[in-house]
């Protein structure tokens, strides 16, 4: 445990950060294993964010080699925080899941169909359920879906399915004999904990704020383990390292000392919005003194940094934003800086080696 009294400076946390985060080029094995979790979203500008985040941790990493490896690794996609990708053993965690709070006796009735068709069919698409079923289709969150994609998403929560693979991004589902532990409540907390530990891990150090934030994400992720979660996140002081920086309560793995020295290089990086670096927005601001958003779902006209403006960081520094897209078969990019852009070579050799990356990793 760290007290205020030895605590590290906001720039020794910001450093900490980066290094930790950022570590040096390895297997994908190992980059997932590290990271403990790895957010995943379908758009792509220019590339899905899973590849995105992995692309600055794999060596030699390409776009869609996640996807198209997944069915060797030992690794699942599932919600978590979000959803995304994870070890497999992590995945057990989660589970047994409860049906969705939506879903009625008929929707059990109907999801229970669907489960043993699967069964039967094995690896399965959502299209084959759709020509064995005719469920119609349901509203959610405002979108007109098709109920035996609804069934099948709330089953693969459930953890009675699993992604077996993609194809053309759709998800093929295969049937998961799920045997319920029997545990005792010292059990079912240490679970808890062993999940917390795993968000402190990938996105330390957190403001306290954040940490609460992310153990509401948490418990809905795990809402059968909700009061084990708040029994945690109230023990945290005596569970995790922490101290009090510039006015505020922050947390990070007990074990590690962010007030130690941890170098940064002078690479500079275009990083997914959903990447562990620069995720917590509140711990952003802390850090770089601006606010970042992802307008991607903000009116065109209101942008202010782009349809997928990606957090530009330059050592230890986020100078600004960067929108990347591929046209013609080549890579654009449109800069925008939170103060003067940098003058001088460096940052010439530094933007121009970014982009080469970018081209290797999008292979254009």
């Amino acid at each position: 445990m760290v007290s205020a009294l030895n605590g590290p400076s906001l720039g020794q946390l910001r450093r900490y950060a980066i290094a930790r985060s950022l570590f040096r080029a390895t297997s994908l094995r190992r980059a997932i294993a590290r990271l403990g979790f790895v957010q995943a979203d379908p758009m792509r500008a220019p590339a899905r964010a899973q590849d995105l985040i992995l692309a600055h941790r794999v060596k030699d990493y390409r776009a869609g080699e996640l996807e198209r490896r997944y069915p060797r690794l030992a690794i699942e996609e599932a919600f978590f925080v979000n959803y995304g990708f994870l070890p497999r053993e992590t995945a057990g965690l989660l589970h047994p899941r409860g049906a969705p709070r939506s879903w009625d006796a008929g929707m059990h009735a109907r999801a229970q169909e669907v489960l043993a068709f699967v069964r039967q069919h094995g690896r399965t698409h959502a299209k084959h359920v759709q020509a064995q079923f005719d469920h119609g289709r349901i509203i959610r969150w405002g979108s007109d879906l098709n109920l035996s994609t609804h069934l099948l998403e709330g089953l693969h929560y459930r953890g009675l399915l699993r992604v077996a693979r993609r194809e053309a991004g759709a998800r093929i589902y295969q049937a998961v004999e799920h045997v319920p532990p029997e545990e005792c409540a010292e059990a079912r907390l240490a679970r808890a904990g062993r999940l917390l530990d795993l968000v402190v891990q990938l996105y330390a150090p957190l403001p306290a704020a954040s940490l609460g934030y992310l153990c509401g994400l948490l418990r809905s992720g795990v809402p059968h383990l909700a009061a084990e979660v708040r029994h945690v996140q109230a023990h945290a002081r005596s569970r995790y390292g922490h101290a009090h920086v510039d006015g505020q309560l922050w947390f990070w793995p007990r074990d590690e000392k962010p007030a130690a020295r941890h170098p940064v290089d002078g690479t500079l990086r275009f990083l997914a919005p959903f990447d562990p670096v620069v995720w917590d927005r509140r711990r952003f601001k802390a850090f770089w003194g601006w606010e970042y958003r992802l307008e991607a779902y903000v009116p065109a006209h209101k942008r202010r940094m782009g349809h997928y403006a990606m957090p530009m960081l330059w050592g230890e520094h986020v100078l600004g934003w960067a929108n990347l897209k591929v046209v013609d078969g080549g890579l654009r990019h449109e800069l925008g800086f939170v103060g003067p852009r940098p003058r001088g070579r460096a940052f010439g050799l530094a933007l121009d080696d970014a982009l080469q990356q970018m081209q290797a990793f999008l292979g254009l």
